[in-house]
């Protein structure tokens, strides 16, 4: 297509856009949200121009424009409508499926890609240096009078950030407390029994600040056994990115070892997983874990045959290990067991959840309204969550069709991204094989972990789902485009 020259300037603003997003989103939710602003102020400037929005069909439009419409209905029927209507602003993120589609091409997709694991490595650089700095204060004693008796703290728990700023020592908690203005309230970010909470914190009061030592807690020693998480504001997020880029990186990997061998390309890939994987296995996310070494395996038995198979086997099996240590090191006691205070706390808000879905089978509950109902509806203790799996927030929040939808429309995605590495594989272009193969295992590894997390409904971690789903749709248009 001939493009004017303000059309052109357009849809390079929009790829500058997407430049941005590629570098951000492993790391910042406000940083992906800006420059997915600039990709859709270039394509609307770009569609105005040319009066084409770039949008083709796929088989995707179909599940997942239901499951937005199913979601709107359970929104409207919801028991309560006043919180599960304004969180139908979350749906926009779908939108980033279709302006990658009509944005990037086969050459800027690959370029992406790179941009997006390189991103990951460096944040995997970030929490290796984060972790041998250490985090927080690790409390030693207590005063009878400090506020954060309020918010549960013991001694031996680490207080890492005050009002979502980084803390490193007793006085730092101090000098923010004294900084911040009467009547204002101070969140708590703490790291207990290997666990990362968040609390509600305390209101700065004229006494509080006055008092000669505001925070009322003692220590010296900063906490080096924690969750990475690289510049994310939680690990569970980090991981989820961090096993796509992975998947990824693994699918250059074994793209051009079938079709080239050792080449620099798969090299430089190999290096790449060097560095990514131990930096999901910092995150201590069990789940995540599980679910890369899945969507591995899958990609594995595509393309590795023979002696080599085993070889890949044992190196996978090598991931698990090592995260097994990790987990048993950094959280608490019995994790690996399933045994710890987080895993018996998601099970049983997973049981009461369950309990009730058949109370609103067909339209759910309605997104967030389990916040107003928390007690009364059978969750147990005070802090406020989800039920930590996709499949089940979708039939408790949307109902069982929604579910149903939701299904199809991973299934749709995998099959999509199969077929198209399926016949990219025997083309000329190993990079764009590569991208095609790791998305088959980063689908597998999504849907395998949204079975014990909801990353379903975690923003900066669906945004990447979908512009990677767009990627994939580019990239089977140009092999179609090929084989006219």
């Amino acid at each position: 297509m001939n493009l004017s020259p303000l059309a052109r300037l357009a849809q390079r603003t929009a790829v500058l856009g997407f430049v941005l997003f590629a570098a951000f989103a492993p790391h910042s939710i406000a940083g992906a949200e800006i420059a997915v602003a600039i990709v859709a102020a270039g394509w609307l400037v770009k569609t105005v121009l040319t009066g084409k929005t770039g949008f083709r069909g796929t088989t995707l439009d179909l599940p997942l424009w239901l499951l937005v419409l199913w979601t709107i209905l359970s929104s409207l029927f919801s028991e309560e409508p006043q919180m599960s209507i304004p969180k139908l602003q979350s749906l926009w993120v779908v939108l980033l499926f279709y302006w990658t589609q009509a944005i990037v091409t086969r050459q800027t997709a690959i370029a992406l890609v790179v941009v997006m694991i390189l991103s990951g490595i460096a944040g995997t650089f970030y929490s290796a240096f984060d972790l041998f700095r250490g985090r927080g204060v690790v409390i030693e004693s207590i005063t009878d009078a400090s506020p954060f008796h309020d918010t549960h703290i013991l001694s031996g728990d680490t207080i890492w950030r005050i009002g979502r700023m980084r803390v490193y020592s007793a006085g730092d908690i101090d000098k923010i407390i004294r900084n911040t203005p009467v009547g204002s309230r101070l969140s708590v970010s703490v790291i207990s029994r290997g666990e990362h909470v968040e609390r509600p914190g305390f209101i700065v009061t004229n006494d509080l600040k006055n008092h000669p030592s505001p925070s009322g807690v003692a220590g010296v020693q900063r906490n080096h056994r924690f969750r990475a998480s690289g510049w994310t504001r939680h690990y569970q997020t980090y991981a989820e990115i961090l096993q796509i880029l992975a998947l990824l990186a693994l699918g250059f990997g074994l793209a051009h070892f079938r079709n080239h061998g050792t080449n620099m390309r798969f090299n430089l890939a190999l290096a790449a997983l060097v560095v990514l994987i131990p930096g999901l296995i910092l995150t201590s996310m069990r789940s995540v874990l599980v679910a890369f070494v899945a969507g591995a395996t899958v990609m594995s038995l595509r393309v590795v045959r023979g002696k080599r198979r085993l070889l890949l086997t044992a190196a996978i099996a090598a991931v698990l290990g090592a995260g097994a240590v990790v987990v048993w090191q950094t959280r608490a006691q019995d994790a690996l067991l399933l045994q710890d205070p987080s895993s018996s706390l998601r099970t049983e808000i997973a049981r009461a959840g369950a309990a009730r879905i058949l109370v609103h089978p067909v339209f759910g509950h309605g997104m967030d309204s389990m916040k107003l109902h928390w007690t009364e509806w059978g969750f147990p203790g005070t802090d406020l969550s989800h039920l930590h799996s996709t499949p089940l927030q979708l039939a408790f929040d949307r109902g069982l069709p929604a579910l149903a939808l939701w299904l199809w429309l991973i299934a749709a995605c995998w099959l999509l991204a199969f077929r198209s590495a399926s016949r990219a594989s025997d083309l000329g272009d190993t990079n764009r094989y590569a991208i095609l193969l790791g998305s088959t295992g980063a689908i597998i590894a999504f849907f395998v972990s949204s079975l014990f997390n909801y990353n379903f409904g975690d923003g900066e971690v669906v945004l990447v789902f979908w512009w990677l789903m767009g990627i994939v749709v580019v990239l089977k248009r140009s092999i179609e485009e090929e084989q006219v």
